[in-house]
Parts: C-alpha cells; structure tokens; sequence
C-alpha cells in the first residue's frame, strides 16, 4: 500500500471521524491510486460516481460524459463546499434517473455502507448498467482494525442518533453481486496498521502493511471491487450443425377423410 498522503485543507468526512486523520488520509490515497489506476482504460460514453467527492475516481477516465452525484444521505451541502466540487445532480440511492443499460461505468466509494438499502442500490446499478458495463466499489472492512474501530466510534455515539455507516463484510458483497449478475474480476485490500491517531507512529508500523499484504491480505482495512455485469446470451449453431437438426414439419400428418360429416361435401348435379 503506498503511504503517499493527499495533504487535504479540510477535516475529513463525519462518517469517517471515528478513524481519525490520518486513517482517512491513507484510505483517500490508496482509493485514490487505485482508481487512477483501474479506470484509466475502461472504454464508454457514460460513467457516474455517488458519493464522497473527496475521492476523484473518475479523473483519470476519458469517457465524455461523466457525472458526480451527490446521494440522499450528503444532503448537507457542507462536504461538497469544503471538497471544491459542484454535484451534477442529486439522486437517491435506491432509485436513479437512468433508463435501463444506459452507463458504462458507475462508482460507488463507501456509498452500500451509508445507503439506508444497499440492497436496492445495487438492483439499480444492474439495471442501469449496460451490458458489460464497469462496477467500482470501495468499502470499510468489517473484519480489520479499521473496521472495530469504526464500529466502535458508532457505538459511542447518542443513542438517539442513526449510525452513519453499516460495514458490509467483502465476502458477503461478492455474493450479492453474483447473484445480481456480475463477475468480479479484480478485488484488493490495503491497510493493515492499527487506526493510530497520530501518523507518526503509523508510519513505524508500516511493516504491518508488508505482512499483512502477504499472509493475510482479507483482514486490510479497506477492500475494493471491480465487477463486470453480464447478460447470458443464446447458442449460435454453424450451417453444419444447423442442416443435421431435423424440422419437426418434416413428420407424417394425417389427412382427415372426405366422407366424414365434417370433411367436404360432395356437390349435387342439376337435373334437367
């Protein structure tokens, strides 16, 4: 994991306080690299990020129409001001204003674990995902020191306040989205020190990341997903196999007889 931190003028996002920091500074610039790094080469004409604008997922893309929407749960306007970043649009989570396969790439940065139904927010992606179109989804570990750090800090909120995130564990997405139709084809974890408040003393504990990346990758602190939606499609038969399929009109049909009351009547002469 690199420990390139982005210097940031503004306190980290509400629903990341309880990590400190320097926890969201490493997690904004391992997402970030990431990012960078995996969408650069996705082809298409539409491509759409909801949520957290801190992260620029789509800043190394070059599709030529690409959208930042700010979901239900950022309604403050706070966020986005401190970020320098205008939303294109505003959306709830569970019902975008897309048509059916209508984007090529969509970004969800931590957005399941905010959604008040991640459930539906996915159902939407599929939907209005093109065939073959691109998932990007980055969250919060449930299984690392981040993620119990993260719980922790929700714990200790008011009682009478919602908790602002709900982790979902990595294998528990996968399977959602296969059985949404997608096919994750690249899946990374970073984060292995403890959630210091002081980056300092993370950075003497840097060794962690080397040994956790080895031997225990699944416990990072941070995992993202890169899905691929696909649509079955039927069997194509070559000419020499479509001539040795016998036709069904080719079976024997009975003639129904002409001397029955409903077959055809036989016509009388005129006399003279």
């Amino acid at each position: 994991m690199e420990h390139q931190i982005i210097e940031s003028k503004h306190s980290s996002a509400d629903w990341l306080a309880g990590l400190g920091q320097p926890v969201a500074s490493r997690l904004l610039a391992w997402e970030q690299q990431q990012a960078d790094e995996l969408l650069a080469d996705v082809f298409g004409y539409h491509a759409v990020q909801l949520g957290w604008p801190d992260l620029q997922a789509l800043r190394t893309n070059r599709m030529p129409h690409r959208w930042v929407a700010q979901p239900e749960f950022e309604s403050a306007p706070l966020l986005w001001r401190q970020a320098g970043i205008v939303p294109d649009l505003g959306l709830d989570s569970r019902a975008w204003p897309w048509p059916a396969d209508s984007l090529d790439l969509v970004v969800l940065p931590h957005t399941l674990e905010r959604s008040m139904d991640p459930h539906a927010c996915l159902r939407e992606v599929a939907r209005v995902l093109i065939p073959e179109g691109q998932l990007l989804i980055t969250g919060i570990n449930p299984l690392s020191a981040w993620g119990w750090q993260q719980a922790h800090s929700e714990r200790r909120r008011h009682p009478a306040e919602p908790a602002l995130t709900s982790l979902l564990g990595y294998r528990r997405l996968r399977d959602w989205l296969r059985l949404l139709g997608f096919e994750v084809h690249v899946s990374r974890f970073g984060g292995w020190t403890p959630a210091l408040g002081s980056e300092r003393w993370m950075q003497r504990l840097d060794w962690m990341d080397a040994m956790g990346q080895r031997w225990c990758p699944i416990l990072g602190g941070v995992y993202l997903l890169l899905a691929t939606k696909r649509v079955p499609g039927g069997l194509l038969l070559n000419g020499r196999r479509w001539r040795t399929v016998r036709s069904p009109a080719a079976a024997t049909v009975p003639v129904a007889r002409s001397d029955t009351s409903i077959g055809r009547q036989t016509a009388s002469k005129d006399t003279c």
